[in-house]
């Protein structure tokens, strides 16, 4: 699978552009602030059907523009796929697939699977579970409906459980009957999306500690941990058990939104005692564990976007990385970087057949090999 053109009107800070990539690399190079992210985020824009940056659609769009407007044409196990988005300013998007309006955007989400690395990607790191918590979504979303479904759903009984809890602060009578309608529907969805994650977690894990330690040189010990409450108690007793701290608290204290991953070097915290450069190999070898959990469920090998991960590496990890994923296990890969001397070099030595786009600061752009 890959994608074989793009085209882009409107699109943050393009007026206009197309482009016909190789079928395996394809490299984005320019100084930064030249709008190389931007391309990466349109190619993520028609696999997922949002912006990887920006959950404001209107905000993609080019100043005092009303619309911006995506298209790829993709090859899928061996028939074409037209993509369409379109964003207006006011409106809600469209995405169409082969000229045919989606019902619901989740209707999309694994048709085309896509991995992206992005300097972004440190919140996983230095933020707060929330961000853990999305990147096991994003994973398991893109090959299991259900999951994402169940998550719709729990997210939902979450928020009304969460708005009674306030009601019956506020002076309204005490129900337990009320409380206990979306109290079922959280046992309901959290057991299964519980044991989605737990799975998830136990397939991915030795496939990260093998990457990790290809991209170090086998130089140092990662770990990775799920934590959820669940591994102690069920969702009924602890819904149950949290009760009353929950209505002084005025919200749910326990669930599988409380679920965590826990991310270590050598036994200590990686956000403590991790430097840059190896806090940056723990989340490509993340992602490109990720990369090779959804090819294995889709059999099909995601679009991986590595966007301007490089810099913090030494020459060493960043020749590493890309002999990695330039190897028959990976499918078409896009490239963002500043530097197009090194990246040229390293592209010659691993002979592999590839495209280069040079992007100057007034959004001309200029193939070359």
């Amino acid at each position: 699978m890959h994608l074989r053109k793009l085209s882009i009107v409107n699109f943050k800070n393009y007026e206009q552009a197309e482009f016909s990539f190789s079928e395996r690399i394809n490299c984005f190079v320019g100084d930064n602030g030249v709008g190389k992210t931007n391309l990466m985020d349109a190619i993520h824009y028609l696999s997922l059907a949002k912006s990887y940056f920006n959950a404001v659609d209107s905000q993609n769009i080019r100043h005092e523009q009303d619309f911006a407007v995506i298209q790829g044409e993709f090859e899928r196990e061996g028939k074409n796929e037209f993509i369409y988005c379109g964003i207006q300013r006011n409106k809600r998007k469209q995405f169409r697939r082969n000229k045919k309006d989606y019902q619901k955007l989740s209707e999309h989400i694994g048709l085309i699977p896509l991995v992206m690395i992005s300097p972004s990607d440190s919140s996983l790191i230095l933020e707060g579970g929330e961000e853990r918590r999305k990147f096991i979504n994003s994973v398991i979303a893109q090959f299991d409906r259900n999951y994402l479904e169940n998550i719709i759903h729990y997210n939902h009984a979450l928020l009304q459980r969460n708005k009674i809890l306030k009601e019956f602060n506020s002076g309204t009578k005490y129900d337990p009957d009320y409380l206990q309608v979306w109290d079922e529907q959280l046992i309901s969805y959290g057991q299964e999306i519980f044991r989605a994650r737990k799975d998830f977690i136990e397939k991915l894990l030795p496939v990260f500690e093998t990457f990790y330690k290809t991209i170090s040189g086998e130089k140092e010990e990662v770990e990775l941990i799920y934590e959820s409450q669940l591994f102690e108690k069920d969702m009924r007793t602890l819904l149950n058990e949290s009760l009353r701290k929950d209505m002084i608290l005025q919200y749910t204290t326990s669930g599988i939104h409380k679920d965590d991953l826990e991310m270590k070097l050598a036994g200590y915290p990686l956000k403590k005692t991790g430097s840059q450069g190896q806090q940056k190999t723990f989340l490509v070898a993340l992602k490109l564990a990720k990369f090779d959990f959804i090819k294995n469920i889709s059999n099909l090998n995601p679009i991986l976007l590595l966007d301007d991960i490089f810099d913090k590496f030494d020459l060493n990890r960043v020749e590493q990385i890309i002999r990695l994923v330039a190897e028959n296990t990976f499918g078409q890969i896009f490239i963002s970087d500043t530097n197009f001397t090194h990246l040229k070099k390293i592209l010659k030595e691993i002979n592999i057949d590839h495209k280069v786009f040079l992007i100057s600061d007034n959004q001309t752009i200029k193939e070359t090999k």
